[in-house]
């Protein structure tokens, strides 16, 4: 495991400054292309989101929330909780501030790429509809896109594991249970390796089709947990008010410091920022494209719009969230480890001694969650690249790496999600920003015609 992860790490710097560049200067470059024209209907979003312009006849599987949410729940859960310590860790709290600029950039990146998706959708080998980088870049640029989109998917088999939610569910119940002592009487055994098989085996029930009560049960869940953390968080911030704007301004003071101990300095931290807000929404990643393509309608620049408000739930709210209650309860400068313990740390200390044991109730929902819609994607990938009947087999390595993931180390992990993130970015948004002048005329179309009706 050691030669694997010191391998990951000699490759992340050839591509992290190319993703940083297509990513941030992209996500520039598309935000003064269309004028602001996104964020300038920011509130016409949320009213096609509550379902005010849907249209029942048009194709597609899912509506416009349901998309939504459906992208949100796959991105909400432990990048919000884990991602956002792990980032602090690294870079201390001025990495939030970057993890900020992000998320707004992202914003604009979403509604272009999730416009193509809807633009530009396809059929896959058993003729049902299907959405995502793959199909705008074959479709949308044409035949000789096909390296492009090739190159895309295979860097999603890697991307879209569940490799780094199995990995912080075990560090977390090792951690908030410690079976090695507090069930030490049933034996000397490798408790990492008996929790990713346990994961493993929970997971294949459900993605094998075996359960769809269990899937159903799961989903019902979820929403139900974030507002639990929400409320788990609101009761922090509340009770330790005083420190919410010194927090604030801390994130403020040091996304400057230009002295700041982060390996590489001040553009070490703006990196860092960069690789874990897309890891919290994925804007640029291409993944959200895949469940927004599946939405019932007929109008991309709806579903663009739509798709904006992702990175703003995901990275601006909840993420922010998370950080205030890390740097308030100083547990930032407590954890002596990377990863989800200094989130734990946070909540003990804040939640009269039982944070740690709600976390984990928390964590573990979203674990599950992630690991049964997280497979959609890859077998998405496997499926372009092969037929969909092929496709499906993705789901045994899948299952597989939880229990690879299980044992492994989080460095060794972070390395592999950030190598696969960047391959997966640089085809994605190469396409986006050729494609993006076919968006533009399509929301101006948009717009025009809405102002027509509103006359």
């Amino acid at each position: 495991m050691d030669a694997i992860n010191d391998f990951l790490s000699a490759m992340l710097p050839y591509t992290e400054w190319a993703m940083l560049i297509l990513l941030i200067g992209g996500g520039l470059f598309l935000a003064f292309y269309s004028k602001f024209i996104p964020y300038r209907y920011f509130g016409h979003a949320i009213a096609i989101t509550s379902g005010k312009y849907d249209d029942k006849d048009a194709p597609g599987d899912v509506s416009h929330l349901q998309a939504l949410s459906s992208a949100v729940a796959a991105t909400v859960g432990l990048g919000n909780i884990s991602g956002v310590a792990i980032a602090i860790y690294m870079g201390g709290p001025g990495v939030v501030f970057w993890i900020w600029m992000t998320a707004l950039i992202g914003m604009g990146i979403k509604f272009y790429s999730c416009s193509l998706a809807i633009m530009f959708r396809g059929t896959d080998s058993e003729g049902k509809l299907q959405g995502g980088p793959m199909f705008y870049m074959t479709k949308g640029i044409g035949s000789k896109a096909k390296p492009l989109a090739v190159f895309f998917c295979v860097a999603g088999l890697f991307g879209f594991l569940g490799v780094f939610t199995a990995n912080q569910f075990t560090q977390t119940f090792m951690n908030v249970v410690n079976p090695n002592e507090s069930i030490a009487l049933l034996g000397d055994f490798n408790w990492k390796l008996i929790i990713g098989v346990t994961l493993a085996l929970i997971t294949s029930f459900v993605i094998f089709g075996g359960l769809n009560k269990i899937a159903k049960v799961a989903t019902a869940i979820v929403p139900f947990m974030v507002l639990v953390y929400f409320l788990a968080v609101m009761v922090v911030m509340t009770t330790n008010a005083a420190e919410i704007l010194p927090a604030l301004k801390l994130i403020i003071t040091e996304a400057f410091d230009f002295n700041t101990m982060v390996k590489g300095g001040f553009w070490g931290l703006v990196i860092l920022g960069v690789r874990r807000a897309m890891f919290s929404n994925e804007a640029g990643l291409g993944s959200a494209p895949m469940y927004h393509g599946q939405s019932k309608t007929n109008e991309p620049i709806k579903e663009g719009l739509v798709a904006m408000l992702g990175p703003f739930i995901d990275t601006i709210i909840v993420c922010t969230l998370t950080a205030v209650v890390i740097i308030l309860s100083g547990a930032y400068l407590e954890a002596e480890s990377n990863g989800i313990i200094m989130t734990l740390i946070a909540f003990k200390k804040s939640l009269f001694g039982y944070g740690d044991v709600l976390l984990m109730v928390i964590v573990a929902a979203f674990a599950l969650s992630t690991l049964f819609t997280y497979s959609y994607y890859g077998v998405k990938c496997l499926s372009f690249l092969t037929n969909a009947k092929i496709g499906r087999y993705y789901n045994w390595y899948f299952v597989a790496t939880i229990i690879f993931a299980a044992v492994a180390s989080v460095d060794l992990v972070i390395n592999l999600i950030d190598l696969a993130y960047a391959l997966m970015v640089i085809p994605n948004m190469i396409a986006v920003l050729y494609l993006a002048p076919k968006v533009n005329k399509a929301s101006k179309k948009y717009f025009s015609k809405l102002k027509h009706e509103k006359a």
